[in-house]
């Protein structure tokens, strides 16, 4: 049984490709279009990791971030930014958030997929 993803992203062209390619692999694949979304999500699904964009119309994912990290039941949930962001301050702020890992964009699905592996590795051994 594969994990279950998250994608939160408000250009859902962007991410379409994504999430077929996902679900072939068979991942379980749940996607919101902006941050209040991501985290009435993560409430209602069992999320194994969370792929992030940071600028979104309601609040930005660095906030989402925090947020996730901040509640004791979602703190443990890996997340991964996906960004058109290339900023070293960006990759900063994201890892300060509570991030796992941080992509550009445009992204490679193979290496999404590799750091969805490596992601929900570590926090499955971190968690135990």
């Amino acid at each position: 049984m594969h994990e279950s993803v998250l994608i939160v992203d408000d250009e859902p062209g962007i991410t379409a490709a994504l999430m077929t390619r996902l679900q072939a692999c068979g991942y379980q694949v749940y996607h919101a279009l902006n941050g209040l979304a991501a985290l009435e999500a993560a409430q209602m699904h069992q999320l194994d990791v969370i792929i992030l964009d940071i600028r979104m119309p309601d609040i930005d994912g660095f906030d989402v971030c925090r947020r996730l990290k901040a509640n004791p039941d979602h703190a443990h949930i890996p997340v991964i930014f996906l960004s058109a962001d290339i900023q070293n301050s960006a990759r900063r702020k994201a890892f300060d958030a509570g991030a796992s890992a941080y992509l550009s964009k445009p992204y490679e699905s193979r290496e999404v997929i590799r750091t969805i592996e490596k992601v929900t590795t570590k926090a499955a051994s971190h968690h135990e």
